[in-house]
């Protein structure tokens, strides 16, 4: 019997929580097939089987949060599936609680029980006595039960003690529920009969304590401004195609923020710094959190070295991002480390909103839909396509000052993005 174990899914995270088992009890898996889905606060991985087999036992339900390392189920690696050839079943040295093994296929003659061994208990219908075990038997004999009243979970089908126990205690809670329900007037219906509780998962557990930890420890504050588009705009018109075919994805506006975001932060290096501390830490490095929606909840990939990274390189990465998010499959060191943050809330709709810092992180810039609105130039009204921006900073490091001007260099940028190439 092979235990499966939670496996280590981040430093400094010792809990976890149970996501979807893709097996169900008696279900057979091949090696390094996925069994279940294991959710930590930062992302959810699967637990594979180590080697081919049947799961014998599940410890742990959905929902159900378990420590790293905990057991959580057991795989009967002799057990076989249907297209394999039946499998010899080891012998067994009789004890208290094991039976001596059938050799060869199930139905094979059985040695002599011990002269101390209770006969085995049992219908037609349930577990021959070949497979109820000696303290199975005495079990079933002392609670005056049949062994195919008792659902067997030991490997080949055995019955266990422990299923015995287990069918008992469940018998006693079923009558005292029913006692109870009995002598107890029916209560008056709730406001909340048609609610329904569920677990918080950990991801979003983490999420609530990350913006309650941010909220009390940072003086956040949010400045806004707002940025005409025409001309990112028409640059994607026009090279729309060509890059597509050229690089094999599509141009979006991410990356013209991405390089905006990273010349400000060189103009306004307290956006990409961060206290510990009585210190500041001024990062040399740039790496951009982009905020992309997976299927548990937001989740923040980091682009590493996003500087040295072409907008096509930019483009695949968030592309890449997104799918593996909506999958659960990002990684967790992909989501360590960020300097910096972008969010853009403008996909789901989002005309302005105050996006809130990711410790221990100084500053995160919210984009939001873009929105063709009246304009003032040069004496005229026109319709452009407009977006307004946030720009959210801890204020024990960033002055307004230089929050102002860190947004005013990406407006600037992002109007004019020949400035980018020319590091103007």
């Amino acid at each position: 019997m092979v235990e499966l174990k939670v496996p280590a899914v981040g430093e400094s995270i010792t809990e976890v929580q149970i996501g979807e088992w893709l097996k169900a009890e008696g279900d057979s898996a091949e090696k390094d097939q996925p069994l279940v889905e294991i959710e930590s606060d930062k992302a959810t991985v699967e637990l594979s089987a180590p080697e081919a087999g049947r799961i014998a036992k599940v410890l742990k339900r959905k929902g159900e949060t378990a420590a790293v390392g905990e057991v959580i189920g057991y795989l009967d690696e002799t057990a076989t599936t249907p297209s394999q050839p039946t499998a010899q079943v080891p012998r067994l040295q009789p004890t208290d609680d094991v039976a001596p093994a059938a050799s060869g296929e199930q139905g094979a003659n059985v040695g002599p029980p011990r002269a101390d061994q209770p006969p085995a208990v049992g219908r037609e219908d349930g577990p021959s006595p070949a497979f109820v075990m000696p303290a199975a038997a005495r079990a079933l004999a002392a609670h005056e039960l049949a062994a195919a009243d008792v659902a067997p979970s030991g490997p080949g089908g055995r019955l266990l003690k422990e299923d015995v126990e287990s069918h008992v205690v469940r018998q006693s809670g079923d009558r005292a529920a029913t006692a109870t329900r009995a002598a107890t007037p029916p209560a008056p219906a709730s406001v909340d009969d048609d609610s329904q509780i569920v677990p918080m998962s950990p991801l979003r557990r983490r999420v609530a304590e990350r913006l309650v930890e941010a909220s009390r420890t940072a003086a956040l504050l949010t400045t806004f401004n707002e940025i005409d588009l025409s001309v990112v705009i028409a640059l994607r018109t026009a090279h729309r195609e060509t890059f597509q075919r050229t690089h094999g994805v599509k141009l979006g506006f991410m990356s013209f923020f991405v390089k905006a975001v990273i010349e400000a932060l060189k103009q306004v290096p307290q956006l990409n710094a961060e206290i510990r501390g009585t210190d500041i830490v001024y990062h040399k490095r740039f790496d951009i959190g982009v905020a992309v929606g997976g299927g548990k909840g937001l989740v923040v990939p980091v682009l590493r070295g996003a500087d040295r990274m072409s907008f096509a390189d930019v483009e695949r990465a968030i592309e890449d991002f997104g799918r593996r998010a909506k999958d659960n499959k990002i990684k967790l060191e992909e989501l360590q480390g960020g300097t910096f943050t972008i969010s853009n809330g403008g996909i789901y709709g989002s005309l302005l909103s105050t996006p809130i810092v990711n410790p221990p992180q100084s500053g995160i810039l919210g984009m939001h839909a873009i929105q063709e609105r009246p304009v003032a130039r040069e004496g005229q009204v026109v319709i452009r396509p407009m977006m307004y921006v946030a720009l959210t900073y801890d204020h024990r490091l960033v002055d307004g000052r230089e929050a102002v001007l860190f947004l005013l260099r990406v407006k600037e940028l992002i109007e004019e993005p020949a400035r980018v190439l020319l590091e103007m």
